[in-house]
């Protein structure tokens, strides 16, 4: 017995602390353990938390050869225990993880480097903005590997940022130069992206602040990146032949392992009840799914980190209402930054034949159920594949990061969405989805 473990390769898994981030990582992780390897996921503390309360102990119980490990992520605890869903800021959790993950991630390694029960780690794949576990992995002397959870090109925007700094094109030098001229200055330099102007990049490449802390971090965590063993990525040749090939003249051990999701479903014969999501699923989402018409639904869901308005969320809601179709509508409680997410009474009574609204579902299954003909998004990758995945097409309101160039290339690229504008009203959002149906009916 001592043997078989001695020789079973050990891969650490630790995934930067958000639902986007620890979604991919798992997948990967199951993946991994169904092709012989002995996993140790590696939580923060506060996600550890987030994870039981939404999905019991049986979620982070693991088996014999798949445990579940948790560290600090350096920032104050929450001051109330119903604190624990509250929004981490993602300019803080970003820093705080640089700067205080390395030194408990080696205790930890240490600590199962020492066990008799678990082979010794052999190698570590973090998350691509973790850069604190290829840190570990070279005061270790063993593998590191990356894997970037974002699509390649909004990798390689930003591996580009420091020379948007150098060009003097970002960031802007006052209120003055974010203007339509201005945003749409063409981005013609980064190798493999054509049609690019500067509103298709990362949102923080228009932050006015010169010091910008999410400017020079993005641009260096994906920078360290090219110093690992091997960069995974989350998506397919097929889909981004053309900067893939540029990445790999800078780069040649990556990976495009992509969709995840599909490639579990091919592999994992027996899924795990390991828990991902970090709020509690609505199981009801699915029961109410199998009542409706095939291609019938529109879901929206903006993500576990976009924020709107309240006036924003007003719009959306009376565009869902005047459309006259059905939809599911996922509204995490803290969507309206400051605020509860509160809807008028009128659009209750109007849509409550035809609307179901939840917390949070499982994205996957929703998004390959035969009742959902449409996809309102934030555009994050992970609902892009998954979009990709189940056949749906998808309305895109960017809110974030790398969302605005998964949107760019999903709507001209790929043809596979349809943009909405940030200036959103009522009339506007109900002649686009009055729109996009019509369409809908005349491509089925």
């Amino acid at each position: 017995m001592g043997t078989i473990v001695a020789e079973k390769p050990h891969a650490l898994c630790i995934p930067y602390p958000s639902q986007g981030h620890v979604t991919p990582m798992m997948q990967l992780a199951k993946i991994l353990h169904a092709r012989g390897f002995h996993i140790t996921f590696v939580n923060t503390e506060y996600n550890h938390r987030r994870l039981l309360r939404s999905n019991g102990q049986d979620a982070v119980k693991g088996l014999r050869d798949f445990r579940f490990e948790a560290i600090p992520d350096g920032l104050p605890p929450p001051e109330h225990d119903d604190d624990d869903d509250a929004f981490q800021d993602v300019p803080s959790l970003c820093n705080s993880v640089r700067k205080n993950c390395l030194t408990p991630l080696l205790h930890l390694i240490r600590k199962l480097n020492s066990s008799s029960d678990v082979p010794g780690v052999s190698c570590i794949v973090s998350d691509g903005v973790m850069s604190s576990g290829l840190q570990a992995a070279k005061v270790l002397g063993i593998q590191g590997v990356q894997l970037w959870t974002t699509s390649a090109c909004g990798f390689m925007t930003y591996l580009h940022c420091h020379e948007l700094k150098t060009r003097g094109i970002s960031p802007p030098k006052d209120d003055s130069d974010i203007s339509n001229d201005y945003c749409n200055t063409p981005i013609d330099w980064i190798p493999g992206m054509r049609d690019i102007r500067l509103k298709d990049l990362p949102t923080f490449t228009r932050k006015i602040d010169p010091d910008d802390f999410m400017l020079g971090f993005m641009g260096q965590e994906a920078l360290d990146c090219l110093q690992a063993s091997a960069i995974i990525l989350n998506t397919f040749d097929n889909l981004e032949f053309e900067v893939l090939s540029a990445i790999a003249c800078k780069y040649a051990h990556i990976y495009t392992i992509g969709p995840l999701p599909m490639l579990g479903r091919h592999i994992l014969k027996n899924e795990m009840n390991l828990g991902t999501s970090l709020w509690q699923e609505d199981s009801k989402c699915l029961k109410w799914l199998d009542e409706m018409e095939p291609n019938s639904v529109l879901y929206v869901n903006f993500g576990s980190v976009a924020f709107m308005t309240n006036q924003h969320l007003i719009e959306f809601a009376w565009g869902l209402a005047n459309s006259k179709h059905p939809f599911l509508w996922i509204i995490r409680p803290d969507v309206v930054r400051g605020d509860s997410a509160i809807l008028p009474e009128d659009f209750m009574k109007e849509t409550k034949d035809r609307g179901l609204l939840a917390s949070w579902c499982p994205q996957e299954q929703v998004l390959s159920h035969s009742s959902v003909g449409g996809f309102l998004t934030h555009c994050g990758w992970n609902s892009t594949l998954e979009s990709i995945c189940g056949g749906v097409p998808t309305l895109c309101w960017p809110f974030f990061a790398d969302q605005q160039p998964n949107c760019r290339y999903a709507c001209t690229t790929w043809g596979l969405a349809w943009r909405l504008t940030m200036m959103l009203n009522v009339r506007r959002f109900k002649l686009l989805l009055k729109n996009y149906w019509k369409e809908r009916r005349g491509t089925q």
